[in-house]
């Protein structure tokens, strides 16, 4: 199930007619738990670790999924098992806009995201 979060919803609304910005989810991070709708326990795994850039594939039967690969340093000592899309690059800052669960908890040193693999949803 995806999580909505407020910033979200109402670049989503925007986006409806046109008005305001509406890129929420320029970025994906990582993140150790459940993003909720705020964009909690995004991955504190230090290292290299950085959000990453996406683009994402045109909505389809209520969904989008990523159009690019994304690959992610960690230090691997932490499951990771969310995933979620911000407005900026910026680890700590920005604005949350969704998120959702991995198919499975990763726990590497590099985690790849191969194009087409997150998915997100309205309902």
């Amino acid at each position: 199930m995806a999580r909505l979060g407020t910033n979200g919803a109402n670049r989503a609304l925007n986006g409806l007619d046109g008005t305001g910005a509406t890129n929420a989810i320029s970025h994906v991070a990582l993140h150790v738990g459940d993003p909720s709708t705020t964009g909690a326990n995004e991955n504190a795994n230090a290292g290299s670790y950085a959000r990453q850039a996406c683009s994402w594939n045109a909505a389809a039967a209520g969904a989008k999924t990523n159009s690019s690969a994304l690959t992610f340093s960690t230090l691997g000592t932490i499951a990771v098992s969310h995933f979620a899309g911000w407005d900026s690059v910026t680890y700590g800052g920005g604005n949350y806009g969704i998120g959702g669960a991995l198919s499975s908890s990763v726990t590497a040193a590099s985690i790849t995201v191969a194009s087409g693999a997150l998915s997100i949803g309205a309902s």
